[in-house]
């Protein structure tokens, strides 16, 4: 069954379809966030050291450097739908068992399950949107699903506004309602499935859906071609520049080395996020109608070391940098995931971005690490500003490396062994 196929009830299906995921992704997202807002109140009211609560975000990532390859594998054996309904059901579990949690090893066991379901569900609903969106409109329907996805994200940190009278009754409250849209993800994959279902008993009446093999998995392995692979670096890289910064660092910084208050530095890194949420959608639009995909993500890529620089050499407003960071993150996601899709064969599409994720997982906590070492070695802090020149740094040079691999792989697309990422809407292999 291709993804193009049917009328006009194929395509409501599909948006649909995009609908559900969307919602399923928003859920666990915000799950996933909603640690950091309950974090003092962690601290006050259970007297849990730093160390314990960090934990309870490192189990959710650490797993996933093994366990998204084996998701991987999984999905192209045994479908799309039956590794959604599993891993959304994982997320539910371990969801509930934090919000219950008040004994440490329970939080720590459902962050743990949590985390197990998590990165599976998001191959597994890349791999679900690339089946079913044809090639001239991936990117959109792409760029919209992680567009919603960080609704959730910037739901979860805005929740103690929003959600206030919940932070009254303790930690445990705002966990419930994490996990309680941890099961609305699983009620929307389970729709997904119902609506899957009745496709697939009309395009295979007799029930026979093809899925890849072990053996698929290992020769598409061996036949992935260089522009994966410069896909693949440049997927690693950018996000080991961006979300480390992002994520850990960045408020700390903004305090530190420019002066700002909580507040304002909060407002500074959030732009980020919120600017992909609305920009994200428009530039997987323009690539889909207009093509150059590549030329795309070069241009974006190159954004991010621009910003870093910036923010080490100049002493510029660092709305300037936030805004080059959003422009970039916007751009970059919104077409490096359907061009990934593009390359690969659509029998081993699970194992490559299983692949993708766990090397993006190894890259995330490498790079955490060594700028957590950086900074402590160049006394980075309120008293000694330039101590964080060394991360700047060292950021500049990995988003700098993230824009080579995206150079290379514009200039080989270019060539005659282009997979047609610089056409709108072109097929390309594996694509039907």
């Amino acid at each position: 069954m291709t993804a193009s196929s049917g009328g006009t009830a194929a395509a409501a299906r599909r948006w649909w379809m995009l609908m559900l995921f969307s919602l399923a992704i928003a859920g666990n997202y915000y799950a996933y966030d909603s640690i950091a807002p309950v974090a003092d109140l962690l601290r006050r009211w259970a007297c849990w050291s730093q160390d314990r609560i960090g934990l309870l975000n490192a189990v959710v990532s650490l797993p996933n450097i093994v366990v998204a390859l084996a998701g991987g594998l999984l999905i192209d054996r045994q479908g799309v739908t039956r590794v959604l309904l599993g891993t959304a059901a994982l997320c539910f579990i371990g969801g509930v068992l934090t919000a219950m949690g008040s004994a440490y090893p329970v939080m720590v066991a459902g962050r743990l399950f949590f985390g197990l379901g998590q990165e599976t569900l998001l191959i597994a609903l890349l791999g679900g949107l690339a089946r079913w969106f044809p090639a001239d409109q991936m990117a959109f329907a792409m760029a919209s699903f992680f567009s919603l996805a960080r609704v959730g994200s910037s739901l979860a940190d805005l929740s103690p506004v929003w959600a206030h009278g919940l932070y009254a009754w303790g930690w445990q409250a705002p966990l419930w309602l994490a996990a309680a849209l941890t099961g609305v993800s699983l009620l929307a994959v389970c729709a997904y499935a119902w609506l899957d279902r009745r496709a697939m008993a009309v395009a295979y009446p007799g029930g026979n859906v093809p899925h890849g093999t072990v053996r698929d998995a290992w020769v598409g392995l061996k036949e992935f071609d260089l522009s994966f692979w410069y896909i693949l670096a440049l997927n690693v890289l950018f996000a080991s520049a961006v979300f480390p910064f992002r994520s850990t660092f960045a408020i700390a910084y903004f305090q530190d080395a420019r002066g700002l208050t909580l507040a304002d530095a909060g407002r500074i890194n959030s732009l980020v996020f919120l600017a992909a949420i609305f920009v994200t959608p428009l530039c997987g639009m323009v690539a889909d109608r207009f093509g150059h995909r590549t030329l795309l993500m070069a241009f974006g890529a190159g954004l991010m070391p621009l910003a870093f620089l910036i923010l080490g050499i100049t002493g510029w407003s660092p709305w300037i940098s936030a805004v080059l960071m959003g422009v970039s993150f916007s751009i970059v996601p919104a077409v490096i995931w359907p061009s990934t899709v593009r390359l690969v064969d659509r029998r081993v599409l699970g194992t490559a971005l299983g692949l993708v994720n766990v090397l993006q997982n190894a890259g995330l906590t490498l790079a955490n690490l060594l700028i957590g070492r950086i900074n402590t070695a160049w006394g980075a802090g309120p008293d000694n500003p330039s101590g964080y020149d060394g991360m700047l740094a060292f950021l500049g040079l990995v988003s700098f490396l993230g824009f080579l691999s995206a150079a290379l792989l514009w200039q080989r697309e270019r060539g005659p062994n282009g997979h047609g990422l610089a056409l709108p809407g072109a097929a390309s292999h594996g694509q039907e």
